[in-house]
């Protein structure tokens, strides 16, 4: 019953220890060394360390060798707050907290000085969870607060906060991390907890975390789980979900060549391994972003292995760039038509015949140049034959009055 899993057991500690947030740590680094502590701050952004920078500010804050930019992690503060037991440090959840009363309650609390630290620390987590009065509640002491209290709210959704809120706290908007450094981080996870796992597989847990490290950890967990000590490419794809790597690259062939049959045998194969038809496109959708930028020379920014790169890039020549943007708006569309549609796999492969029937797009200067390199001056037209004078209205011809017109047929 001892286990952590490896979002807890591997969380950082200390501020060096955040993986993809530098420009914050600095700021709040410089901060606590200038002694320029804010009264409110506000970090926002999914699942990239907000809730673990703050502990380690409140750490940083209130360590007996502090105000201190390393704190020591050994000093009574200090475990007390990593371990979720400081009587100056309170963890609150907004999201199960969201009435005034409770903020009454904290307003309450924050008017008595730390028992045995330097600030009183309050982290709300989920903040925007608050109700409207609950907000209006916070608003009082976010306005006028006690010099020994600090507060670290944390969000995923900063739209949602009253505009008076936000201007009353120091904003920090924590970016997804990159794929480069979910993965290199991962690794290290993987060495010392002793597991062997290949680039590849660790691709695809990137691939599908998006930037987020705590997603990330939480499926190399599952992944670990379900495959022991020693993980294959294979049993990471099957558990993920992701489509085989010989489905897409038959289906770029297929596209090469314009053949819809191949096209619709791939799709075949995809319902019949029971796999999900908007994986497909999405990855297919990606495929083609990578083949785009490879054509644009910029390899680095391609998410694989160097062989994925390589076989990748073999394929570029048979498609122009023309022919990848078009093709990266007409799947787009049919991502989106796949998720109303209650005929998927029809509207799967009339997508993909579309695609097949696409012809080449050549680039307008290439047209333009073979239009000047081969055009002859057009044939000098026939002068037209003289027209006979119109006649002017009126001329020859009798004139009448409404007045007359009206009498005739009266008359008539």
């Amino acid at each position: 019953m001892n286990y952590q899993v490896i979002a807890r057991k591997f969380r950082p500690q200390v501020f060096e220890e955040v993986v993809g947030q530098k420009p914050i740590i600095q700021t709040l680094q410089n901060a606590i060394q200038m002694d320029r502590i804010g009264h409110a701050y506000l970090f926002s952004g999914p699942g990239v360390g907000k809730t673990t920078t703050a502990r380690i500010l409140a750490k940083g804050l209130n360590c007996e060798q502090g105000p201190t930019i390393i704190p020591c992690n050994v000093c009574p503060s200090c475990q007390e707050i990593a371990s979720g037991k400081s009587i100056d440090v309170f963890e609150i959840d907004a999201a199960s907290n969201t009435g005034v009363d409770n903020i009454r309650e904290l307003r309450e609390n924050a008017k008595y000085a730390a028992a045995r630290s330097r600030y009183k620390i309050f982290i709300i987590d989920e903040v925007h969870m608050l109700s409207t009065s609950a907000f209006n509640a916070l608003l009082k002491i976010l306005e006028e607060p006690p010099a020994h209290v600090v507060f670290i709210m944390a969000t995923t959704e900063r739209h949602k906060l009253p505009a008076t809120i936000l201007s009353r706290c120091q904003q920090f908007i924590f970016r997804t991390i990159s794929p480069a450094e979910i993965q290199a981080h991962l690794r290290q996870i993987a060495d010392r907890e002793g597991v062997k796992i290949d680039e590849r597989a660790l691709t695809y847990i990137v691939k599908a975390s998006e930037g987020s490290m705590r997603d990330a950890q939480s499926l190399l967990d599952q992944i670990i789980s379900f495959s022991g000590q020693e993980v294959a490419d294979e049993d990471v794809r099957d558990v993920l979900g992701f489509i085989p790597s010989e489905i897409l690259d038959r289906t770029l062939d297929a596209l090469a060549v314009r053949d819809s049959k191949a096209l619709l045998e791939n799709i075949g194969l995809v319902v019949d391994q029971g796999l999900n038809i908007q994986q497909y496109v999405r990855e297919f959708i990606a495929r083609i972003r990578d083949l785009l930028v490879l054509k644009l020379g910029l390899e680095e920014k391609v998410l694989g292995s160097a062989e994925e790169k390589r076989a990748l890039a073999s394929r570029a020549d048979a498609f122009s760039e023309q022919d990848l943007i078009r093709f990266f708006d007409m799947l787009l569309r049919l991502e989106n038509e796949l998720r109303w549609t209650s005929q998927a796999r029809f509207h799967l492969e009339v997508g993909f015949i579309k695609l097949a029937k696409v012809g080449h797009v050549r680039d307008i200067e290439e047209v333009i140049r073979e239009v000047k390199g081969s055009a002859t001056p057009p044939p000098k037209r026939a002068p037209e034959p003289e027209r006979a004078p119109q006649q002017q209205p009126g001329e020859g011809q009798e004139s009448f009055s409404f007045a007359d017109i009206f009498n005739r047929r009266i008359e008539y």
